[in-house]
């Protein structure tokens, strides 16, 4: 490979077992670090501190507020219909038995049967192009669900919702990848996931005021005005989703100058983004499954999502089954909703001053859950007990940290673009089987308690915390031992971060690329 000189530099034959360290622990001898004209043109240093942070501030600007508004609306759109059926669905389309809840398990059906399609297209074609496009199909769905005379046409119409949806969460952790540094990507994932509360609040009050109105004019169902209602909004916020996201090559409101520093300023994190092009793959296809990371990715999201697909379908039941009606069900969900903003903001903030704290604050984030479920399994449901159940149920809403904090880890820490591509959309699976599974466990025949349903949750959390410790261990192991590597090897701190990013321009994932470190 020539560089701009025309002179040929030295190319690494890494294979993913890291054949670039030698059996004695030393560097291969024919990766040598480029010359400095060569970096001077790959690391970004051509671009002060200065212009970063102004292009950043201008990132922030049309990115994080797209992508909250996105995510809001999607996880608001995905858990309408526990606040459909306070509001007459249940009844007017004459569900029983476990027909309520293959509601939702029938969404993550189809969630998990669209998740490698999906992050494929995202992959080979225009990322903004494919989420808008995705956003109009289940806004299409919502609208539709407002006509349904039966529960088939409804089980019909949330599969292909499912379907639509399943592409937004890969979409926006490849967006943050390709926008931010690694010491951004956990609270700059933290702010657009911290949409789900926030639109939790005030999508219920409107929500609220919507099925109020309609309940004393009388005219359409309720129910059926929260359809048309979101599946609106969502279509509103397609059309504005087409003109900002996207990668720093796609957008149109950079200039050419300002696409260029945008690719420039994440080449630190040694991972390829725009510049790895659309190519797919398959050694690092194969490579997932030889790398323990994703196993426990895979393991940390199936155990968090089986308490998720039970609170996401029964939260609004449940406050019933502590003594409030339906519309008290609603409002006493909200301040669930306001610690879930308050949360992830604040630890957001936390994560920007401090570093390699993320698996710390997942393993807290588990504990807090399983004491809550725990107490509200041995509780029986009385006026006595009504406010402690609720405070309970109420402090269950850190989990969720484990699930996306576990994301923006792969965002950080894996590198490749087909592998990350891969990883996403594995973990998404496990998203989906935790969800489906965690929809059936809560049972209509365990009502009002639901005792199993809660005692599995407590379950999940005991053994997440677990994994959590063994996931940490191993980075830290791993760091280790290519930091011996590296010392051994000779080289100056500066030549090994030249090489680190040369191997992350070509698209090395991190374990083929000795340079990398893990964050945590």
């Amino acid at each position: 490979m020539a560089n701009a000189n025309g002179t040929s530099t030295a190319q690494p034959n890494l294979d993913p077992e890291m054949d670039a360290i030698d059996k004695k622990g030393t560097l291969d001898k024919g990766l040598q670090p480029a010359s400095s004209t060569d970096i001077g043109e790959m690391d970004g240093s051509e671009y002060s501190e200065a212009q970063y942070k102004k292009l950043l501030r201008k990132i922030d600007a049309y990115l994080i507020p797209m992508m909250f508004f996105c995510y809001g609306i999607q996880q608001t759109d995905k858990t309408s219909i526990g606040i459909q059926a306070l509001f007459g669905m249940n009844s007017d389309l004459g569900m029983h038995g476990q027909e309520y809840q293959w509601l939702t398990t029938i969404f993550y059906l189809t969630y998990l049967v669209g998740e490698f399609p999906s992050t494929w297209l995202l992959q080979k074609y225009n990322m903004g192009r494919v989420l808008t496009l995705y956003m109009v199909g289940w806004s299409i769905c919502l609208l539709c669900i407002s006509a349904c005379k039966n529960w088939s046409q409804l089980m019909a119409l949330r599969a292909l919702q499912g379907f639509f949806e399943c592409n937004i969460t890969p979409g926006f952790l490849m967006i943050t990848g390709a926008w931010y540094r690694t010491h951004e990507h956990a609270n700059r994932s933290l702010f657009w996931q911290s949409s789900q509360g926030f639109f939790s609040i005030v999508c219920n009050l409107i929500l609220y005021g919507i099925a109020r109105h309609v309940s004393k004019v009388g005219g359409i169902d309720p129910w059926r005005c929260i359809s048309l209602f979101l599946g609106g909004l969502t279509l509103l916020g397609a059309v504005f989703a087409w003109f900002i996201l996207g990668s720093p090559h796609e957008v149109k409101w950079l200039n050419e100058e300002e696409r260029c520093m945008a690719s420039a300023r994440v080449i630190m994190n040694q991972m390829a983004e725009d510049t790895a092009g659309k190519k797919w793959s398959w050694e690092q296809f194969r490579e997932c499954f030889r790398d323990p990371q994703v196993y426990f990715g895979f393991f940390n999201t199936l155990l968090a999502c089986i308490p998720n697909g039970g609170i996401t379908a029964f939260s609004s039941l449940m406050y019933q089954t502590f003594g409030f009606d339906a519309w008290g069900s609603m409002l006493y969900g909200l301040p669930r909703n306001g610690m879930y903003v308050v949360v992830f903001i604040l630890v957001a903030l936390y994560l920007r001053k401090f570093q390699n704290q993320r698996m710390w604050i997942m393993i807290l984030s588990c504990i807090l859950p399983c004491v809550g479920m725990l107490v509200m399994s041995v509780l029986p449901n009385t006026p006595d007990h009504k406010w402690v159940k609720w405070g309970m149920f109420d402090m269950t809403v850190v989990f969720s940290l484990a699930i996306f904090l576990g994301w923006s880890l792969i965002t950080s820490n894996v590198a490749g673009k087909t592998k990350r591509t891969v990883v996403s959309a594995l973990t998404l699976i496990s998203y989906c089987v935790g969800n489906m599974v965690g929809a059936q466990v809560f049972r209509t025949k365990d009502a009002p308690r639901y005792v199993t349903g809660t005692i599995t949750c407590c379950v999940c959390f005991g053994l997440e915390v677990i994994l959590i410790i063994v996931w940490r261990l191993w980075y830290m192991y791993e760091n280790r031992r290519r930091d011996r590597l590296a010392a051994e090897s000779g080289l100056s701190e500066e030549e090994l971060k030249q090489m680190g990013q040369q191997l992350g321009m070509q698209d090395k994932t991190d374990l083929q690329n000795p340079h990398f470190r893990y964050t945590m």
